[in-house]
C-alpha cells in the first residue's frame, strides 16, 4: 500500500510549477486540461480561447474522489444551472467510467501497480446562449495511454443538449467528413483503408467525433481518439479546419457556437429560472496568530480538493465561529470556478495551499507536467489572494524525488487521516478525529463532502473544551 504518514517531525519541519504533452495541434495557451501526454499528427495550431468559469452565475462543480489505494480517483465536471440535462450526460459517462475503473482495478492492489482515473473538465464556451465543455479522462488501467477526450455542448436557444457532431449540418455532413479524411490520409501512422473504414459506418460517426472545438479565430479542431483512424502507437490525430472552409457546413448552432468563441458576450444566459449564488462569508481575521504551540495543544486541521459551493462556504462559518484557523489544499480548476471562496478563507486567516490544476497522481507524471500541474494553481492561488502558496499537498499522498525537484513548494501530507471519503457519515468523521486526535497533529478532510462539513462543529466543539488550538500548518511548524 501506498503510504501517507510522515513521522511528525518530518512532516512538519522538512521543506522541500498539468498540461500534458500534447499532440502538435493542441494548444499551449488555454487547451491544457489534459493529465496524459498526447501524441499523434495534427494540422493547425490555433489556440482554443480561455473562458472564466467564475463569470458563470450559480455554477457548480461536482467532485468526487477517493484516496483508496486500490482504486484511487478523482473526478470533476460542471454543472451549470439552465443546463441541466448537458449535466446529465456527462454524470452517466462519469459514473460509467467510474463503475468501470472499480471492476477493473480491484481491491488488492500494492504500491506503484495500480493504475488511478482522473477526469477533469475544461470549458471551451460559456457566452450568450451555448455552453462547451470538454472531459478529459486518464484512465490507468485502460489499454493503451488511457486518454480519453470528448466534449459536450448545450443550446440555450433550443433547450437541448448537443453532441459535437451537433456543430455540424446535416446536409453537410459528406462534404465535411470528406475533408477530415483528405487531411487524414498520407500522415504517418494512417493509410487510406483504415481512415476509410473509420468513417464506413455513419451510425458510429457521434462516438468518432466526439472531440470538436472552435479555435479562438473560428475554426474548427477535430480530435481523434488513439487507435480509431491510425496506428494505436501513433496516438491521437488533430485535424484544424480553417474558418472559411468549416463555416459553410455548420449548423445555425454550430453558427452560434462559432461565433460566441470568436467574439463572447459579457454574460451566459441558458435560461435557467434562477441562478442563486451562495453567500460568501466575510469574516475577517484579527492580527496574526500569537498561539504558541510550544506551551499549548494545537492541532491543524486541513482540508483538501475545494473549494466546493456551498460546502466551502459553510465551513467558514463555523471555523470563524470558535476562532479557529485551518488549512484549504485547493485544486486549481476549483480555484478558477470559485475565486471569491479562496478570498474568503485567506481573508479569514486560513491558509490557502496547493492540491495541483486536476488531481492527478505526480509521481505519475514528467517534471514538466508536474511544474504545469502546481504553477498554473499557484497563479490560480495568487490571482485570487494576492499571495502565492507556499504549500502543497501532493494528490493521494504521493511524492518522489521526481514531484520535489519540480517545484519549491513544500509538501504537506498528514498524521491523522478521517478517511471522510469513504464514509458519508458526520457522526462517524467527527469520532474520527475526536477519538484519536494527539497534539500537533495535522488532520485530513475534505471539503467538498457535505457531511465532512457537518462534522466539523462537533470536532471544535469538542477539542475546544479539552483546550486545544486549530492553527494552520505554516503556523504549527513556526511554533511547535
Amino acid at each position: 500500500m501506498r503510504t501517507h504518514l510522515l513521522f511528525p517531525s518530518l512532516l512538519l519541519l522538512g521543506s522541500l510549477s498539468l498540461t500534458a504533452a500534447c499532440s502538435s495541434g493542441s494548444s499551449g495557451t488555454s487547451d491544457t486540461a489534459t493529465v496524459g501526454a498526447r501524441s499523434g499528427s495534427s494540422s493547425g495550431t490555433a489556440p482554443v480561447r480561455a473562458v472564466d468559469p467564475s463569470k458563470i452565475k450559480g455554477l457548480q462543480i461536482v467532485n468526487d474522489s477517493s484516496e483508496d489505494n486500490s482504486c484511487p480517483f478523482a473526478t470533476s465536471y460542471p454543472d451549470v444551472p439552465g443546463a441541466e440535462a448537458m449535466a446529465a450526460v456527462m454524470k452517466r459517462y462519469v459514473e460509467q467510467r467510474l463503475a468501470t475503473f472499480r471492476s477493473t482495478c480491484g481491491d488488492d492492489g500494492e504500491a506503484g501497480d495500480v493504475g488511478e482515473l482522473n477526469i477533469s473538465h475544461q470549458f471551451l464556451v460559456a457566452s450568450g446562449d451555448v455552453l462547451g465543455v470538454r472531459l478529459t479522462t486518464q484512465d490507468g488501467t485502460a489499454a493503451g495511454s488511457g486518454l480519453d477526450t470528448r466534449t459536450y455542448w448545450y443550446d440555450g436557444q433550443a433547450g437541448a443538449y448537443r453532441t459535437a457532431l451537433g456543430l455540424v449540418a446535416d446536409g453537410s455532413r459528406d462534404a465535411f467528413v470528406a475533408a477530415l479524411k483528405k487531411q487524414l490520409k498520407g500522415r504517418d501512422g494512417t493509410d487510406a483503408d483504415t481512415v476509410d473504414g473509420a468513417f464506413a459506418d455513419r451510425s458510429n460517426l457521434d462516438e468518432l467525433l466526439n472531440d470538436m472545438a472552435f479555435t479562438a479565430d473560428g475554426g474548427l479542431r477535430v480530435t481523434f481518439a488513439r487507435g480509431t483512424v491510425g496506428a494505436a502507437p501513433a496516438g491521437s490525430y488533430v485535424v484544424t479546419l480553417s474558418r472559411a472552409t468549416v463555416t459553410p457546413w455548420l449548423s445555425a448552432f454550430g453558427k452560434r457556437v462559432q461565433r460566441q468563441t470568436v467574439q463572447p458576450s459579457d454574460s451566459l444566459d441558458l435560461g435557467a429560472a434562477a441562478t442563486p449564488t451562495p453567500a460568501v462569508p466575510t469574516h475577517t481575521a484579527s492580527g496574526d496568530d500569537d498561539t504558541d504551540c510550544g506551551k499549548v495543544m494545537c492541532v491543524a486541521l486541513t482540508f483538501d480538493d475545494g473549494p466546493a459551493a456551498p460546502e466551502t462556504a459553510t465551513l467558514l462559518t463555523y471555523l470563524a465561529q470558535y476562532n479557529a484557523r485551518a488549512t484549504f489544499f485547493t485544486v486549481g480548476q476549483n480555484v478558477a470556478a470559485h475565486p471569491d471562496l479562496v478570498r474568503a478563507e485567506a481573508r479569514a486567516g486560513n491558509e490557502v495551499g496547493n492540491h495541483s490544476w486536476s488531481h492527478p497522481d505526480l509521481t505519475k507524471l514528467t517534471s514538466e507536467q508536474i511544474a504545469f500541474q502546481l504553477n498554473r494553481t499557484s497563479s490560480a492561488i495568487k490571482a485570487a489572494t494576492g499571495k502565492a502558496p507556499a504549500l502543497f499537498r501532493p494528490p493521494y499522498g504521493a511524492v518522489n524525488g521526481t514531484v520535489r525537484h519540480a517545484t519549491t513548494l513544500s509538501p504537506v501530507l498528514w498524521t491523522l487521516d478521517t478517511e471522510d471519503w469513504k464514509y458519508p457519515d458526520a457522526t462517524k468523521v467527527a469520532q474520527s478525529v475526536i477519538g484519536k486526535v494527539k497534539r500537533n497533529d495535522v488532520v485530513l478532510m475534505h471539503d467538498i463532502h457535505p457531511t465532512s462539513v457537518a462534522a466539523v462543529p462537533e470536532i471544535l466543539r469538542t477539542l475546544t473544551a479539552r483546550g486545544y488550538h486549530f492553527v494552520t500548518v505554516s503556523h504549527l511548524r513556526a511554533t511547535m
